[in-house]
């Protein structure tokens, strides 16, 4: 069994990581475990532990659902939060509305349903994580840290490949594995 989840890998470039660092050392006060720079992705489809049988299945599924689909630009742009403003649980990176993510994300759902893995319940909302909020001491000061940081672009990113990873839980974080790559 391997755990497994297909993405897009996000490639920072100086502008993103001029942000990511000064939000992570303006919060470094908070107990907050924030996403390794190695492991920045858009995640399009989580599946959990999986038995290898089933790996095949998945890489064909992939290969026939890009096909279709050429390259393209995404723009992560904002700052904010899942959760509360008193009980924030994520740090996120918005992703500026793309046809072309929806028409990618909707193929690879529709076609995953032939092998046996339906939607999630949850509507699809393509947003970058780059922090998981453990514990805060300040709410106010996080607030304004994070209203400071709020809107503008951060990065433009070429989609060309969209991959299978297998995510190995380890005690000081998750290593990601390339499974297989699929070229748009």
């Amino acid at each position: 069994m391997k755990r497994l989840f297909a993405a897009i890998k996000i490639i920072p470039d100086e502008q993103f990581l001029k942000l990511y660092w000064s939000l992570r050392n303006s919060l470094k006060h908070e107990k907050i475990k924030w996403v390794e720079e190695e492991n920045l992705h858009l995640t399009l489809k989580f599946f959990g532990e999986t038995f290898d049988e089933k790996i095949d299945p998945i890489c064909e599924v992939f290969d026939n659902s890009v096909i279709d689909c050429e390259p393209f630009e995404l723009q992560l742009k904002n700052v904010g939060i899942f959760g509360s403003s008193y009980n924030p649980k994520v740090i996120w990176f918005g992703i500026k509305q793309s046809s072309e993510l929806q028409f990618l994300h909707q193929t690879i759902i529709e076609n995953l349903k032939i092998i046996g893995y339906y939607p999630d319940r949850q509507n699809f909302v393509p947003h970058l994580t780059v922090a998981r909020i453990r514990k805060l001491n300040d709410k106010k000061l996080f607030q304004k840290i994070i209203d400071k940081h709020k809107t503008g672009l951060i990065q433009n990113i070429e989609v060309k490949k969209v991959y299978l990873f297998e995510s190995v839980l380890r005690p000081k974080g998750p290593v990601y594995n390339v499974i297989e790559g699929f070229s748009l």
